[in-house]
C-alpha cells in the first residue's frame, strides 16, 4: 500500500509517500511545494493542484491522507489554510485517490506516542521510523507523519 500524506498550505505545502507492509513501513519520497506570495490567490492555488498531481503521477499511491482543519487565531490565515487545503484535495479527487482525514493529536500519537507531541518530537520520530530518509523541510515531515499516521489508522482495503 502506498500513501500520500499531505500538509496542506498556501506558502507551503509538505508531501510524504510511504510505503506500508504489513506494520513495516518504508519511505519512498517527500518534498514541499512552495507558492509565490506575490502571485495572485488563484494562480498559487493552480501551482498547488498541479504540483500535488505531478506527485500523484509519479508515486501512483493508492490513496492520500491529511489533517484535519483547524481554526487559526486569525480568521484570514485559517480562509487561506481552506483554499489551499481544497486545492489540494481536488487534485486528489482528480487523481482518483480516497483522502483519509486524521485529527492532528491522533497523527502525533501515533507516531510519537503522545497527542501533546512537539514539531521536534515528531521529527525526532521520522528518523527512527524512516532510517537514512532526507527530508525536505518541517512541511515534509508533517505530511510523512500523516501518511505513518494514516498507516497505522486505517486498515489496508
Amino acid at each position: 500500500m502506498i500513501i500520500l500524506g499531505l500538509d496542506p498550505s498556501l506558502s507551503c505545502t509538505g508531501w510524504g509517500v510511504v510505503r506500508a507492509e504489513g506494520s513495516r513501513i518504508a519511505h519512498v519520497a517527500n518534498g514541499e511545494v512552495k507558492t509565490d506570495a506575490k502571485a495572485p490567490i488563484a494562480e498559487r492555488l493552480h501551482h498547488l493542484h498541479d504540483a500535488i498531481r505531478a506527485v500523484i503521477g509519479a508515486h501512483a499511491p493508492d490513496r492520500a491522507a491529511a489533517e484535519e482543519i483547524f481554526l487559526n487565531k486569525n480568521p484570514q490565515s485559517t480562509l487561506k489554510l481552506a483554499q489551499a487545503r481544497g486545492a489540494v484535495l481536488v487534485a486528489c479527487a482528480a487523481g482518483g485517490l480516497l483522502v483519509n482525514e486524521h485529527a492532528a493529536r491522533l497523527v502525533k500519537k501515533s507516531v510519537v506516542g503522545t497527542g501533546g507531541a512537539d514539531k521536534a518530537q515528531v521529527q525526532a520520530m521520522l528518523k527512527v521510523l524512516l532510517p537514512g530518509a532526507q527530508i525536505a523541510g518541517a512541511d515534509a515531515a508533517d505530511a510523512l507523519a500523516v501518511a505513518i499516521a494514516d498507516a497505522h489508522l486505517v486498515p489496508r482495503v
